[in-house]
């Protein structure tokens, strides 16, 4: 399929390609100093004291469960809106996950009152994801977790960059551990890759360690004469991230600001031009567009068939979408955990739909999608009169 605007479009400029082509020319491509530069660049833009590279979210949202001490027995509370990594990050440790609902299609990120609801004596952590880069409700979360002796890991990976509060705190703040993806539809791309941010100076080095086999030393170290062999302290992992890697963000993170203001102009127009359109809804209030740093722009339609035909309009007019599915549907989860019933979930999983959303869209590209959208909401229109 040849998009006229595909859902993201991540473009490479010199500067990242230079960045990447003196990585490749010193000749050291594992773990290493660009690596250790990134994780303090990256640290320093979230406002974390420690920041731990990783191969991806998936490897950074299993490590921090298992920093957090998930194992056989445990229950984590997870939203049941989000990508099926993070419930799968805990049953990776032989942890239940428990899946709770959402504020509803038009808060699509963890309800506290269901967590609070399902919290039991084997409940040991909550995973609260920031949905489509819009902040959840974690300072919340972090007095509830506190209350009941909870840890609580923040799955920012679709919300780099966002802000909690209105100090401008950012997510991956709030949390005993935040899982952050460098996936190429983010906010900070470079392929794959991940980042784990915490407070807790134990819980980062746990972090640390597993993802390099839990070695006392690692390639760089001995490499440059600091080490000449090393001991194994745990049951540890390769998910390091590489230096070609490490070098494309470090060269990314300088316009990390600036692409996410882009982002939320692409929001802030979309709700201008999209305004009282009948047949569409929006996600979130303005307050919380000012906050997000935008991994995509969801709308809600009435219902799955009106959302399913919308779609099929949108992609013969050359324009890509995409939508979440409600996890506790997916075959894997009704076969392990049987039937569940989250309404709120299953209603914003039928109803909604992403939109492009790409720091580096023209206004061109800008101007197709917002007139597909109201032709594709005539012809339904028309189709019903």
């Amino acid at each position: 399929m040849s998009w006229r605007v595909p859902l993201a479009d991540l473009k490479i400029p010199e500067d990242d390609v230079r960045a990447v082509l003196e990585c490749l020319e010193s000749g050291w491509l594992t773990m290493g100093p660009r690596t250790k530069q990134f994780e303090e660049e990256f640290a320093a833009f979230a406002g974390s004291p420690h920041a731990v590279a990783v191969s991806s979210c998936t490897a950074a949202l299993h490590l921090s469960c298992l920093a957090a001490g998930l194992g056989e027995g445990d229950e984590a509370i997870v939203a049941g809106m989000s990508f099926v990594s993070t419930p799968n990050a805990v049953r990776y440790t032989g942890a239940t996950p428990v899946l709770c609902d959402i504020g509803g299609p038009h808060d699509m990120n963890i309800d506290l009152e269901d967590v609070e609801r399902r919290i039991t004596p084997r409940t040991k952590a909550v995973l609260a994801v920031h949905f489509c880069g819009y902040p959840a409700r974690v300072l919340e979360l972090r007095r509830l977790c506190d209350e009941r002796g909870l840890l609580l890991i923040e799955d920012a990976a679709q919300a780099v960059g966002a802000v909690v509060d209105e100090s401008g705190r950012r997510t991956g703040t709030v949390g005993d551990l935040a899982c952050f993806s460098l996936f190429s539809k983010n906010q900070l791309p470079v392929g794959e890759g991940g980042v784990v941010t915490s407070a807790n100076e134990e819980l980062a080095a746990k972090v640390r360690s597993l993802r390099s086999h839990a070695m006392t030393s690692v390639t760089w170290d001995r490499h440059r004469g600091y080490a000449d062999t090393y001991d194994v302290v745990d049951v540890g992992y390769n998910y390091r991230l590489d230096e070609p890697r490490a070098a494309l963000a470090l060269s990314r993170i300088k316009r990390l600001d600036g692409d996410i203001e882009s982002r939320r102009e692409l929001a802030r127009t979309y709700r201008r031009e999209l305004a009282g359109l009948d047949g569409l809804e929006f996600v979130w209030d303005d307050a919380d567009v000012e906050r997000a740093s935008h991994f995509a722009f969801p709308v809600l339609l009435a219902d799955r068939p009106a959302r399913d035909r919308f779609r099929e309009r949108l992609q013969a007019l050359g324009v890509q979408t995409t939508w979440y599915p409600a996890i506790h549907r997916f075959s894997d989860y009704r076969n392990t955990y049987g039937e569940l019933s989250l309404e709120r979930v299953e209603a914003a999983a039928d109803r909604h739909c992403a939109l492009p959303m790409s720091s580096g869209f023209s206004r061109k590209e800008i101007a197709i999608v917002v007139e597909a959208v109201k032709q594709a909401l005539a012809e339904e229109l028309g189709a019903a009169a």
